[in-house]
């Protein structure tokens, strides 16, 4: 019974470390501007204005629009690399293997700061600055390099008995990808986009550095208007949050089941 009260009480700390702050910024937007200035754990009359404030005059409609778009295309293209280029230093045998490996994961330790500049002037000698499109391959770019090791991962664990198989029933290789080695690699693929999703949600300084027009703006450029120079609007930097979060919680529950049933289907199928 002590050991089970312990681990009772170990993980209802974790949980009250892991869920105040959410909770905290769940009662600050719906509270009115008085409470959320100096702070509440329970609000008195729960009101709706900062929601609407926000997506009204905060126009964060649009920026949570933008950010989707961005995610996207974030989302499609990195996981579509990801795999096909998994699949070629997994699978085949070629020259300058194993640099290459290498060479992907230094490009992942270089700091975001030292590829600001030229990124930018790529996207610029492109003409894709304020679009959508120019932001999000440079999402893209940003998250090959750990999706590639993830994913190779994924499909290096796949034996190769079991294509060998596939090829004697007389498949052919698009055949065998589409229906053997996709299934098995699901769940990699599934990570890959979680992770993909929460850069191009997330991430501030590239997305503050390339759009340079407010109705271009994401979600993490829109979210600064809020914070002034010498106060901030608490209730509507919560409300704000508040919005920013829900689409990430949507997408992994969403997501999720396909983690776990894409494990089931792949051992099945091989």
């Amino acid at each position: 019974m002590t050991r089970l009260a312990g681990r009772a009480a170990g993980v209802a700390a974790i949980l009250l470390f892991t869920l105040f702050p959410v909770y905290f910024m769940l009662a600050s937007a719906f509270s009115d501007r008085m409470t959320s200035a100096v702070g509440t754990l329970v609000p008195r009359d729960p009101t709706l204005d900062n929601f609407v404030h926000v997506l009204t005059e905060g126009d964060f409609g649009t920026y949570m629009l933008n950010s989707l778009a961005v995610a996207c295309i974030t989302v499609v293209g990195a996981c579509v690399l990801s795999l096909l280029a998994a699949v070629a230093v997994a699978r085949f045998r070629f020259r300058f293997r194993t640099a290459i490996l290498v060479m992907i994961l230094v490009v992942q330790m270089v700091p975001l700061e030292a590829l600001v500049i030229p990124l930018f002037l790529q996207v610029r000698d492109l003409r894709l600055l304020n679009t959508v499109l120019g932001l999000g391959i440079v999402y893209i770019a940003l998250s090959l390099p750990l999706a590639v090791w993830m994913m190779r991962g994924f499909v290096a664990a796949v034996p190769k008995e079991v294509e060998e198989a596939a090829y004697i029933d007389g498949a052919s290789w698009p055949v065998m990808f589409w229906k053997v080695l996709f299934p098995l690699v699901a769940p990699g693929l599934v990570a890959t986009a979680i992770f993909a999703f929460i850069i191009a949600w997330n991430e501030f300084v590239l997305a503050l550095t390339f759009m340079q027009q407010s109705d271009k703006y994401t979600v993490a450029v829109g979210l600064r208007q809020f914070f002034g120079e010498y106060a901030n609007e608490w209730g509507h930097v919560m409300a704000a949050s508040t919005l920013i979060t829900l689409p990430v919680m949507v997408f992994f529950v969403l997501v999720q089941r396909w983690l776990a049933s894409g494990l089931v289907q792949g051992a099945v199928k091989g």
